[in-house]
């Protein structure tokens, strides 16, 4: 047997009993796996026929150094791997005759894997969809200009500026995927499905800002998403809401909050550093196309 091998299953709770310790070790850089893999837990308990994900722990001298999960709608989740590592995987993967629609993990990771895919397959060459700062939480400090008004978790009678405000999210960001599940009715299978929305108000009780967070996994909390309609930027709240979750994390036991940004705003960047969260990590995602069987 190879120093390093590949342990496949469909059985999450198998899974999960063998390399749960190991997302739980760095719950800040496994945080996307952490909460994916607990809403396909939940899916699994709740929908006994639902499709099957796919589940691989690679364990070498008898403990896990690395997992992967593959989604029933073809995303492939990857903690950090090497080149080498990489390399293997797309091969077996391949070999299997599995095919993602999507791979995303820290930079190195997922640029390697694309690569490797590619080689593997002779498909088309992958693209970049998603580039990403990962940020964790120090110590948080308010905003030294603090905007009139608080923080208020929403209930179900705001669900529709909810659903909208997220819309409005995916479209400034280009999340065209949500954006489809959104507008097919499909909330619950979106990536804010699961989420508890935070509004700032002002002091005449009017919605300004919203920041949402995930349920506590491993210790672990992520803020997402942040959106403050455009005409109403600039003022502080966005700020003043992040801060508002991030304290609610802290109180309710997490030990890492963390939020993802886009590098190519300076402003969301410079604003997160301000109220305590520090740089881990970039990460980034790739899309996989495959074009039709020819005849004969």
């Amino acid at each position: 047997m190879l120093p390093d091998y590949w342990h496949l299953t469909q059985d999450i709770d198998d899974f999960l009993a063998r390399a749960g310790d190991f997302l739980r070790s760095r719950p800040a850089l496994h945080n996307t796996p952490l909460t994916d893999i607990e809403k396909l837990r939940i899916r699994t308990v709740a929908e006994h026929d639902a499709e099957a994900a796919v589940f691989g722990r690679l364990e070498s001298g008898g403990e896990v150094r690395a997992i992967f999960y593959l989604t029933p709608r073809g995303r492939l989740g990857l903690t950090p791997l090497s080149v080498e590592q990489t390399d293997t995987l797309a091969a077996h993967l391949a070999g299997l005759g599995h095919s993602p629609s999507t791979v995303i993990a820290d930079h190195d990771t997922a640029s390697a894997f694309a690569e490797s895919w590619q080689r593997h397959t002779g498909g088309a060459a992958p693209v970049i969809f998603w580039r990403t700062h990962l940020y964790r939480l120090g110590t948080l400090t308010a905003p030294q200009r603090r905007p009139e008004g608080q923080g208020r978790i929403t209930g179900g009678k705001e669900r529709e500026q909810v659903v909208r405000w997220c819309r409005e999210f995916c479209v400034d960001v280009g999340e065209q995927s949500s954006i489809d599940l959104i507008d097919a009715g499909s909330w619950g299978d979106s990536r804010f499905g699961d989420r508890h929305f935070t509004f700032w108000e002002t002091p005449d009780g009017t919605p300004v800002s919203m920041a949402a967070a995930t349920s506590i996994v491993g210790g672990m909390v992520r803020v997402d998403p942040v959106y403050t309609p455009a005409h109403l930027r600039g003022r502080g709240y966005a700020g003043a809401v992040t801060v508002e979750v991030s304290r609610a994390a802290l109180a309710a036991g997490a030990t890492d909050v963390v939020l993802f940004t886009d590098p190519a705003n300076p402003t969301s960047n410079a604003l997160y550093q301000r109220i305590g969260y520090t740089h881990v990590a970039d990460f980034a995602g790739y899309k996989f196309s495959y074009g039709a069987p020819q005849a004969g």
